[in-house]
């Protein structure tokens, strides 16, 4: 028997769930969570499988965060993400923070099911257009362009978009419309990601303190 928690905020979609799920041999909806926090809560109690978890619940804690939380757990159970976000950065970031699995609202019923029943043993299911996009990052080299590996190469250094405006010459506006670029070529949501990405990928070299122009003293 696998053992379902579903965390949604919205009652509808998780009667619509439970309501698909329950006719499916082998499956027990245990329990429902309408809130992030509650779904950590609820996975520390009682004995779960498999979480569909949502992506956005509102104000409070993300499904990225929750996901991260119940699979720190000992033991913990697979947690495969239900959202109709289908964005790199929140991808990457599901996958990141240990999801198994990326599945799309629009997923038909059966593919549900039979994802879910992946899922329970330790395989990964994907949308289809989520796997293509993985696929496609995976085929496609990121390439940032001169300036925008100049540009993220001082955010490395600490600056900000005042201080990186005035280095290029450059306006404000034109140096946050080079980052919202990156983001969207490396898959992230922000600075700190972006550098951190690009760094592993050697997109650009680790900022040393003697880059800074300061002698650390």
């Amino acid at each position: 028997m696998i053992r379902i928690l579903l965390a949604d905020d919205h009652p509808v979609v998780r009667a619509g769930l439970r309501a698909v799920l329950e006719t499916e041999p082998g499956f027990v909806i245990v329990d429902e969570a309408a809130t992030a926090e509650e779904a950590v809560q609820r996975c520390a109690e009682i004995d779960v499988d498999v979480v569909l978890m949502d992506l956005r619940f509102g104000a409070g804690t993300s499904g990225i965060d929750a996901t991260s939380a119940i699979r720190s757990r000992p033991d913990p159970p697979h947690v495969v993400v239900l959202t109709t976000y289908d964005t790199d950065a929140d991808i990457l970031a599901a996958l990141d923070a240990g999801a198994a699995g990326y599945l799309l609202k629009d997923t038909p019923p059966d593919e549900l099911a039979s994802a879910v029943r992946s899922a329970a043993v330790g395989r990964a299911p994907l949308s289809p257009a989520v796997a293509g996009r993985l696929l496609d990052r995976m085929r496609t080299p990121t390439r940032l362009s001169p300036r925008e590996t100049e540009v993220l190469s001082l955010v490395a250094l600490g600056l900000s978009n005042q201080l990186i405006s005035r280095k290029l010459f450059l306006t404000e506006a034109t140096v946050k419309s080079h980052l919202a670029h990156i983001y969207g070529k490396l898959g992230v949501g922000s600075r700190t990601a972006a550098v951190a990405v690009a760094t592993e990928r050697g997109i650009i070299r680790a900022p040393h303190l003697r880059d800074t122009g300061h002698s650390g003293r």
